[in-house]
């Protein structure tokens, strides 16, 4: 087992056996107050946001005793026996030169839990303080900024670590330093909203979420061209990079994953970096279509700026949905609840369908298409049910590459008996068994000799809590047919 994204100092090592492994991470607290202290030099007062659950008692004493050579310079407001309807109404009320620093809150003093950054969007809706963290997970709408633990260098260390496990090496022999913070981070709103100086910066400080100037949103249009260009190049160098670093991987990965069980894969891989390989797999696939299409254009006697203009979209559109499926991914394990809009399902297929116009030419598959122009519109996260429809597309192109009669993709939209928005995806492919067909949604269960078995189990997740449902059946003559229906709203 690797456990990970947890700090040095509450490892207990007798614990561990030989086929456990540790991707720890190690809290500095003094660098984080010198951090306050120098993007805000007149502070006079932290507020250190704590829960009262049992390890964060933990904490609070760790807390104490690193920061008590500052006791001298600053006075520290320990929030943990407070509850959190208290300690809203004091931090809207802090005295001048204060920050607030929030470090956990799974439970307060009142014995009330909460979970996930909730409690953290209302303080800051009330604080009239700056707020810092050491977590990068809470950074990029609250947090002013600085040296935290970074998501991205977590993952990629376990990942390095897991990896060395399918190759071979026994998980308790593999030891890792503990991952420190990573380089000062800062939101560049946070800042504006504080008076904050990028001169007080510590070096090696990154800003995001900068407002772009006039001259970055209205470009002319032969700056835009050669910007475009320019990024295209840094773009394909990166892809035919990580392609390379990819295959090299995967050879290695895949002579050690064809000795090993079912089970094995499970408890080596975990079902959430299976998930976040299937998702973002996709918009790469369909970034690096787009590109070559683009250098094929580049490459014409006379170049069609048209065509190329399309490609180049679809690949900034196609980087967008990699985020937003990151993003919704990340939702959908803390079990936030996603932010809903009214949205036309015919729009949703519709472009999703152009995303895959390259990809699906490529492999000469017609695709028919037949959308009722009388839908209602349905309340649901746009970017979710786009997911969906591309999964069972990607499935139909896939299961029509092995058969050499005609490809034709079909899709269609009605609304049912129930007055239900109706979507079906039929393909010309292989099909399906029947006794596949009632396991097929199940996660980690594929019938791809290289799939992860993520794509219809995370379709269903969707599909679910939309609200809806979502089968498959066998095509009446030859392939397969997927339907999934969500309530009119």
């Amino acid at each position: 087992m690797v456990f990970t994204a947890v700090e040095q100092r509450r490892i207990q090592r007798s614990d561990l056996t030989e086929n456990d492994a540790v991707v720890a991470t190690a809290h500095n607290f003094p660098a984080l107050i010198d951090n306050i202290l120098r993007v805000l030099p007149n502070t006079k007062t932290v507020a250190w946001v704590l829960g009262a659950s049992p390890g964060e008692k933990l904490w609070l004493e760790d807390v104490r005793k690193e920061l008590a050579p500052y006791a001298d310079r600053l006075s520290f407001i320990w929030y943990s026996d407070r509850s959190f309807a208290e300690i809203l109404k004091h931090a809207a009320a802090l005295p001048l030169h204060s920050a607030i620093f929030w470090h956990l809150m799974n439970v307060d003093a009142a014995g009330i839990p909460y979970e996930g950054d909730t409690g953290l969007a209302e303080l800051y809706e009330v604080a009239n303080a700056p707020i810092f963290t050491f977590d990068e997970s809470f950074f990029g709408q609250e947090i002013v900024g600085g040296p935290m633990h970074s998501v991205l260098s977590s993952t990629q260390q376990t990942a390095a670590v897991v990896v060395r496990i399918l190759g071979g090496e026994k998980a308790g022999d593999i030891k890792t330093a503990a991952i420190p913070y990573a380089a000062p981070i800062f939101d560049w709103r946070q800042l504006q909203r504080w008076g904050i100086s990028e001169s007080r910066l510590p070096p090696g400080s990154k800003v995001l979420f900068r407002e772009p100037s006039p001259w970055q949103k209205y470009p002319s249009e032969i700056s835009a061209i050669a910007a475009t260009i320019l990024l295209l190049v840094g773009l394909i160098t990166w892809l035919i990079y990580e392609h390379r670093r990819r295959h090299t991987a995967e050879v290695a990965a895949r002579e050690a994953i064809s000795e090993l069980t079912q089970m094995n894969r499970i408890a080596g891989a975990g079902e959430l970096s299976g998930s976040i390989a299937h998702e973002v797999n996709q918009p790469l696939a369909a970034i690096s279509a787009n590109a070559t299409a683009g250098l094929n254009w580049l490459g014409a006697k006379t170049p069609d700026l048209h065509e190329l203009r399309v490609c180049l979209t679809g690949i900034v559109d196609q980087s967008h949905r990699a985020g937003e499926i990151v993003h919704n991914l990340r939702a959908m394990f803390r079990k936030d609840t996603p932010y809903s809009t009214h949205v036309d399902v015919n729009k949703i297929i519709l472009v999703v369908l152009d995303l895959m116009r390259v990809e699906l030419q490529k492999h000469d598959i017609s695709v028919v298409t037949e959308l009722s122009d009388q839908l209602p519109s349905i309340a649901a996260r746009e970017v979710q049910l786009q997911q969906v429809v591309l999964n069972l597309v990607m499935n139909a192109k896939e299961a029509m590459q092995t058969v050499s009669s005609l490809h034709e993709l079909r899709v269609k939209s009605e609304l049912n008996d129930d007055g239900q928005v109706q979507v079906s995806i039929s393909d010309s492919g292989t099909g399906i068994s029947s006794s596949d067909i009632a396991r097929i949604f199940n996660p980690m269960f594929t019938t791809k000799p290289s799939g992860m078995g993520m794509g219809l189990s995370i379709c269903r997740s969707i599909i679910e809590e939309h609200g809806g449902r979502i089968w498959a059946m066998a095509g009446s003559t030859s392939g397969s047919i997927f339907y999934f229906t969500l309530p009119a709203g």
